[in-house]
Formats: C-alpha cells, sequence, structure tokens
C-alpha cells in the first residue's frame, strides 16, 4: 500500500479525536475505597501517537481543549512524550473531559464526564487543517464518531467523502473501530450502521473480533474481513490469541504474546501505534503484527493509558525471531 511521501518537518501521522484527563486510584482498589486518586491523561487517538512517538515516529493530535488546568495538564504531558500539539484548538466556552478508573476483580470500569466537552465540538470545518492535509497517516477512532453529530460528519467527511484527496492520493487513512457502547446516544443499531459504513471506507481498519461480533454477528475473523472486504486493508484483533490482516488477497495470522494483564486499557491502541509504526517503516505483514503485539504487551502490563515503549533495538531483534521462538518467549524477558 503506497503512502505519501513525508513532508520535511511534518508528522508522518496525524490523529484526531478526543483527549481527556484520567483520574485514577494509585493501586488496584476500587474507587469507593480510595482516599485519593492519581491524575492522568488518556484518549484512544492520543495514546496512539504516544506510542508512535515512543517507537521513533513523527506524531501529532489535534483535537480540542477547554480553556481550564486539565487541557494545560493533557498538553504538557503529551508534548513531554513527544507528540505534536501545535495544532489543537482551545474553547474557551467548553471544559476538558475527564473521566475516571474504577479497578475490580471481575475489571476496570470507566466513569466518563465528557458530555459537552470542548472536543464534541469537532467538526468537518477541521479538514481544512494543512497538518491533516500534509500528514502521510490520518488516524481516527470510532469514539470520536460516538461524541457528537459535528464529531460524526467530521469522520464522515475524512473517511466517507475523502475530504482531504482520493483514496490513493490523499493521506492513507487508519481507523479503529473501538466500540464504547456507553457513549452511543442511540444505542447498538445505530453504532453497528454508523461504524460499519466509516469501517469500510477507511484504507486500514483494526476491530477486535469479540467487538465485531457484538456490532455486526461476525464471530471469525474471516467473516469480519468478508464483511469489510471494501477496505483494502483489515486487522482483526482476538485478545491472548492473536491477530490476523487481509492484505491484497494474502491472509497472516501471528499469535499474541504470554503476559499477565495488569489492566487491559489502551492495549489496543499500543496494538494501533506498533502496526502503523511497522507500516511507515514498509515491514512485511508479518512483522507489523508482531510490532502491534509488542507495543499491545507493554500496554498490558501497567495501569497506564500509554506504556513505555520496548527500545527499538529489542523490538527488532523480536521482529526477526523465528516462529517457535516468537511463541515461546518467557514473559520475563518481555520489556
Amino acid at each position: 500500500m503506497p503512502l505519501p511521501p513525508p513532508p520535511t518537518g511534518t508528522a508522518h501521522v496525524v490523529c484526531v479525536g478526543e483527549t481527556m484527563v484520567v483520574l485514577a486510584p494509585p493501586d488496584g482498589r476500587p474507587l469507593a475505597e480510595q482516599p485519593s486518586v492519581t491524575m492522568a491523561v488518556g484518549g484512544a487517538e492520543s495514546n496512539v501517537a504516544c506510542g508512535l512517538a515512543g517507537l521513533g515516529h513523527r506524531a501529532a493530535w489535534i483535537g480540542r481543549l477547554g480553556d481550564d488546568p486539565f487541557a494545560r495538564r493533557v498538553l504538557a504531558e503529551l508534548t513531554a512524550r513527544g507528540v505534536d500539539v501545535s495544532g489543537v484548538e482551545t474553547d474557551p466556552a467548553r471544559p476538558t473531559g475527564v473521566y475516571f478508573k474504577d479497578p475490580a476483580p471481575t475489571g476496570t470500569r470507566t466513569h466518563y464526564y465528557r458530555s459537552g466537552s470542548a472536543a464534541s465540538a469537532m467538526g468537518p470545518a477541521m479538514t481544512r487543517l494543512p497538518a491533516l492535509r500534509r500528514a502521510r497517516v490520518v488516524h481516527l477512532s470510532g469514539v470520536a464518531a460516538a461524541l457528537s453529530d459535528d464529531c460524526a460528519a467530521l469522520l464522515e467527511a475524512i473517511l466517507v467523502d475523502r475530504a482531504l484527496g482520493r483514496r490513493g492520493s490523499g493521506p492513507l487513512v487508519s481507523f479503529d473501530v473501538n466500540h464504547r457502547p456507553a457513549l452511543w446516544r442511540y444505542g447498538s443499531p445505530d453504532a453497528a450502521k454508523s461504524l460499519l459504513t466509516l469501517a469500510r471506507a477507511a484504507d486500514v481498519v483494526f476491530v477486535g473480533r469479540d467487538e465485531a461480533e457484538a456490532l455486526w454477528g461476525t464471530a471469525r475473523a474471516d467473516d469480519v474481513a468478508e464483511l469489510l472486504g471494501p477496505a483494502p486493508l483489515i486487522v482483526v484483533k482476538d485478545a491472548e490469541h492473536g491477530a490476523t490482516s487481509y492484505a491484497d488477497g494474502s491472509r497472516t495470522f501471528v499469535p499474541a504474546l504470554p503476559t499477565e494483564v495488569v489492566e487491559p486499557v489502551g492495549a489496543g491502541d499500543a496494538f494501533a501505534a506498533g502496526y502503523l509504526a511497522a507500516l511507515l517503516e514498509h515491514r512485511d505483514e508479518r512483522s507489523r503484527l508482531r510490532l502491534g503485539h509488542l507495543a499491545a504487551s507493554a500496554a498490558l502490563r501497567t495501569r497506564e493509558d500509554v506504556p513505555v515503549m520496548p527500545p527499538r533495538t529489542e523490538t527488532d531483534r523480536r521482529l526477526g525471531l523465528d516462529e517457535s521462538a516468537w511463541v515461546n518467549q518467557p514473559e520475563h524477558q518481555l520489556l
């Protein structure tokens, strides 16, 4: 899949969406039992930008924030992680979104306070931003599509209407389905229809096998690929089992790494960052999936939404392992 050449000094990948302040317990106990919380930053699209920057690529995040201390925290943290935030807009009338993490033995729940946020006012006018048109890859997610009608219109303009250029001539557009049921105002049928339209229009699609089954009733990875068929490159993630990609008539499966999960939040974003990094490096399909797994494994072993990415010297060594060595890597050797 050809990528536009990178203009000098611009981001290789521009990620568009909402970034929030994350308030979470300092340990694994439930939120109701905590005397205090820690503050961090998270958002599906900016998580990908941070992951790409951590893997050595120029990445930018574009979105909207309020004129408040939370916005300043977001900008400072993303900048510290090497992400270009020069295209971020400030909204003096709307707040920066916030969400809380609530750990429990059955899994971590998230409580969002993002209704009416600055990001919900993103719309098709953002397609005029020069950074989007100069990017090699524009990355989006289904989270943004659920925030408001204006946000949905922005994603439709980029993906369906190709406001940034025709498929094959403008930036490559990557889309992570990222279905968040609680965000969809009109319920599952609306989400299923909207996300299917957006996914079919993308150049690269990331989707979990389980979320695809919940949305569209596709039980197997091959069923998902058939449903999304118009998309040139489809990546179906199946949790601890592995990931399968479909490109140019070829099917490639790479098993996941053995990982003791501390928290799953952010693992899908890390996988997308790893895969896109390898895509930018013109690596083969097996290496793209492997780098996705290595990045996701780093995310699974931390409570942070954005993990510290493993050194490239180590990832490059692991990308070259034979099949037996790849599947039999001891967890304690993973970085």
